[in-house]
């Protein structure tokens, strides 16, 4: 696991919420460039059940990381291919109209779509926790103009530091998360 930039070391004492933890435990992680993948997201994919259907990590992983994370932290993820397909965790948990952390946050993008967890907000972008951003699981800020989406997991019981978390705003916009 790498060491979080300075500027989100709190997400470090946060005790909830459980898919903030496990993102965290397998931050870092990025995938092989050209014909060999990365075992560990294979495994993920073997953990979700959905070997069969991704096979290696070319294909974008977004939205498998977002199923691996939410598997561990006790959900049900999406299923099957809708688990990989980053516009379709626009139908996970429940609608809101503003992001906390822990969130699931829905973008557009050229060719698509992506998705990963709210961890905080400066006024142009949120900061989001994400597999497959820049190859890697780590955290980029994204136009807020972006989302389509702001979900919450369906807590039985909303953990206490659930919030909106205001940041400065350190480093580029991503345009096109990969």
């Amino acid at each position: 696991m790498k060491l979080l930039p300075k500027q989100y070391n709190h997400l470090n004492t946060e005790a909830e919420p459980r898919q903030i933890r496990e993102a965290i435990k397998i931050y870092g992680t990025h995938e092989i460039q050209g014909s060999k993948s990365n075992p560990e997201i294979l495994k993920w994919a073997k953990e979700c059940r959905l070997e069969k259907i991704y096979t290696n990590d070319d294909t974008a992983w977004c939205g498998l990381f977002m199923a691996v994370t939410l598997l561990r932290s006790g959900y049900t993820p999406l299923q099957s291919y809708d688990a990989l397909r980053a516009k379709e965790w626009a139908k996970f948990g429940i609608e809101k109209k503003i992001a906390e952390l822990g969130d699931i946050l829905v973008f557009e993008r050229s060719g698509g779509g992506h998705v990963g967890y709210y961890v905080g907000e400066d006024e142009m972008a949120y900061h989001v926790l994400g597999g497959n951003q820049s190859n890697t699981v780590c955290i980029v800020r994204i136009l807020k103009q972006r989302c389509m989406s702001i979900r919450s997991v369906p807590y039985n019981k909303k953990p206490n530091n659930i919030r909106a978390i205001y940041i400065n705003a350190n480093g580029e916009v991503s345009k096109n998360e990969r």
